[in-house]
Formats: C-alpha cells, structure tokens, sequence
C-alpha cells in the first residue's frame, strides 16, 4: 500500500467551467504528489471525447446522443453566461490573455502528471460511446473501480 495521499473526482457535469475546476484541483493534487483519480461519467465522459468525427457502427439512438453532446473538452458549454455561444468564446479569450491553459492543455497536462482518467463504462453503454471516440490512454471501468479507489481517498468530489 502506497503511502501517497489519494484524491479522487467524479466528473459527472458536462459544463467546460465545471470540468476545468476538476481538472486544475487534479493537476494541483499530482504537482503535491497525490495519486489523483477522475471517474468520468455521463456528460463528463464529454471532456474525452476526441474532436474529431470517428467513424464507428452505431445505432440510431446512439448516433442521435453522438450530434446532440460536444466533441471534446473546446466545445463543451458553460454552466452559467453561455449565451448562445458567446460565453465560451469571451472567457477562452480571458483565459489566454492570462496565460492560463485551456482545458484540452489541462486534460493532456493530467495524462501527463499520470491522473488517473476513468472512462464510466456503463455510461458509455447507456449513451453509445465507443473506445475509439475517445482519448488514448484512458482506463475503462464501472463504479466498483472509483469506489475502490475512493474508499483509500484522502479528498473525494463530485463535480
């Protein structure tokens, strides 16, 4: 058993606020040395979509939930101050202006710093993602996996 703190997140929101907070806490918890988790799962699995269109057999239902959620973590919406758009687009300019890094940077910045990413596979099912639509290198599971590793957490969120 590691002596490592541990710091678990379960991204449930879809919202590109919500899943950069997630991701600054779990970049700032690896930098300090924590085995850091995040459980990705229902629109959440949205910030590892990959951007581009990956051609997979699906079924209707399955293609319908594909067009109606956001390819990957740049085109996910705000929580609050969308408006129609405009919301992502002034705090992305925001963010640049002071140099701070955009999500898909935090996303591989936590591949990098070896955050645990957890692909919910149930929900994966329920909303017809496949494997090859999303990020290389994530681990697959179900929530017997993230309570497992949240059981032994010194810091567990759900965001």
């Amino acid at each position: 058993m590691s002596d490592r703190k541990k710091t678990t997140i379960v991204l449930f929101s879809g919202d590109y606020d919500k899943t950069m907070a997630a991701y600054i806490i779990a970049n700032g918890a690896a930098a300090y040395d924590h085995e850091v988790t995040i459980f990705h799962t229902f629109w959440g699995l949205n910030a590892l979509r990959k951007d581009t269109q990956v051609p997979v057999n699906k079924g209707f239902l399955e293609k319908m939930f594909g067009k109606m959620m956001p390819r990957g973590a740049d085109k996910m919406r705000l929580s609050k101050m969308h408006f129609a758009g405009m919301g992502p687009k002034m705090i992305k300019q925001v963010m640049k202006k002071h140099n701070a890094l955009s999500l898909p940077q935090l996303v591989e910045m936590a591949q990098e710093q070896e955050v645990k990413l957890i692909a919910c596979t149930m929900t994966m099912d329920l909303l017809g993602l496949q494997k090859e639509e999303l990020l290389d290198g994530l681990d697959y599971a179900g929530v017997a996996a993230y309570i497992g590793d949240a059981e032994e957490g010194n810091v567990n969120l759900f965001i």
